[in-house]
């Protein structure tokens, strides 16, 4: 594709050429990036994205307000309220959460390498600290909870992704004379990446914040 001058913007804005870097990094991996390969993407100098985007860790955040963006909630999922109801936005988030990073597996390290503290982000810790609050949890557990539910998130996700991504073997073959208990457990984990898995595991760490309620 032919470059454009420096200076020439080409229709481009932050939204347009966080959403091409997105494109670039599901397609070629985080470790291929960069603002030039970008620019030569779209076909423009590289100075024209610093005119929209103050550098490459800029542009990195604006890669993760993308694909959090997509993370929502429909209102016809059904209702969220009553005791119970900051489980059902939690569990609604972790699948939306989810989704996202089989979407984008290659985008999805970002998230957990770096701070989310963008609007898409902060919506729905938002709405999920206050459906707490109004269901009477504890303040303390109240404030924990992002973090107990997207350290899980995001460790249980990366594993996914990354043996999605390279094609790793789910479960390794163990030596059951050296690792005799893990050997048995084996069948046990034959589910790995499965939406039935996450949410057995889901489950195992919403009971928790519940039980610290």
């Amino acid at each position: 594709m032919a470059r454009r001058a420096r200076g020439t913007s080409a229709g481009l804005d932050r939204a347009s050429i966080a959403v091409a870097a997105v494109g670039l990094v599901d397609r070629d991996g985080l470790e291929r990036f960069g603002v030039r390969r970008l620019a030569d993407e779209l076909g423009v100098d590289p100075m024209s994205i610093y005119h929209h985007v103050k550098g490459k860790a800029a542009l990195l955040d604006a890669v993760c307000e993308v694909v959090l963006a997509e993370v929502r909630i429909a209102p016809e999922d059904g209702p969220e309220d009553g005791p119970e109801g900051w489980q059902t936005i939690a569990r609604r988030t972790a699948h939306a959460y989810r989704d996202m990073a089989h979407r984008h597996p290659r985008v999805f390290p970002l998230l957990a390498d770096r701070a989310q503290t963008s609007a898409p982000a902060l919506v729905a810790l938002e709405r999920l600290v206050a459906a707490m609050r109004d269901a009477g949890v504890p303040e303390q557990v109240v404030a924990d909870t992002p973090s107990v539910l997207f350290g899980f998130l995001n460790g249980h996700l990366l594993a996914r992704t990354s043996a999605e991504v390279h094609g790793a073997a789910a479960v390794p073959d163990l030596d059951a004379d050296a690792y005799p208990a893990l050997a048995e457990l084996a069948p046990q984990m034959a589910d790995f990446g499965s939406e039935a898995e996450f949410d057995r595991m889901l489950d195992t760490v919403l009971m928790g914040v519940a039980q610290a309620g």
